[in-house]
């Protein structure tokens, strides 16, 4: 009995009960998982409570076992950089017509609600600082990107200010979740093994700094 070693096999026997199962070869995995995966970042950046960290390193575990790994690999970093900027590049949009308008927008109403005013103001104090080049270290730190872009409206950034500082941003928050999901693949055999350690990765490396900051304002409220 032979496992199934990758995901383009077809035909393979499974638990020895002679029953075929039918894997879609590469291309058509290709065809239904890179626009997914273009369209969830990009819901990820205009609603941010899709985890597009894990999307992306979920899809690096599985571009590891495709029969070009470099190249499948390459492909998920341009899918996902690509969405980010675009995802990022479009919610700024919005959250300019609210800065212009005299009512605002719902865009940049949530963009304030989930902006705390102790991050906005630490935000708006290294944009003076750093510039553009807070962007890309938004996009790095969870729960990072949201406040840097309040702060960048609030400051009146000009569109094409914003896209120079948001493109290298984009592209290194891919690169780095994809490797997290190297990390985490070529720990195991099975996609699916690989596929469940890089997710767990990316929420942890997500959702630890704000655990982190809730513990230090309990004991704030305490003391």
């Amino acid at each position: 009995m032979e496992p199934i070693t990758r995901l383009g096999d077809v035909g393979r026997y499974l638990l020895g009960v002679g029953e075929t199962v039918v894997v879609p070869d590469e291309s058509t995995q290709h065809a239904l998982g890179y626009p997914s995966l273009f369209l969830l970042v990009v819901l990820g950046s205009l609603v941010p409570v899709v985890p597009t960290g894990a999307l992306v390193s979920s899809a690096a575990v599985v571009a590891l076992h495709q029969s070009v790994p470099p190249l499948s690999l390459l492909v998920v970093c341009l899918v996902a950089s690509t969405a980010a900027f675009a995802g990022d590049t479009a919610l700024f949009w919005l959250g300019r017509r609210g800065v212009g308008s005299r009512n605002g927008s719902r865009w940049l109403e949530r963009l304030r609600e989930r902006a705390a005013p102790e991050r906005l103001a630490q935000a708006q104090r290294r944009l003076r600082e750093h510039g553009i080049t807070v962007l890309v270290v938004s996009r790095l730190v969870p729960a990072g990107r949201i406040p840097v872009m309040l702060a960048c409206l609030l400051a009146r950034m000009p569109m094409r200010e914003f896209v120079r500082g948001n493109l290298p941003a984009a592209l290194a928050w891919a690169v780095t979740y994809q490797v997290v999901g190297v990390v985490g693949g070529s720990l195991f055999a099975e996609p699916w093994e690989g596929v469940a350690a890089a997710v767990a990765l990316a929420l942890v490396l997500g959702g630890a700094p704000a655990l982190w900051r809730r513990m230090r304002h309990g004991r704030e409220r305490l003391s």
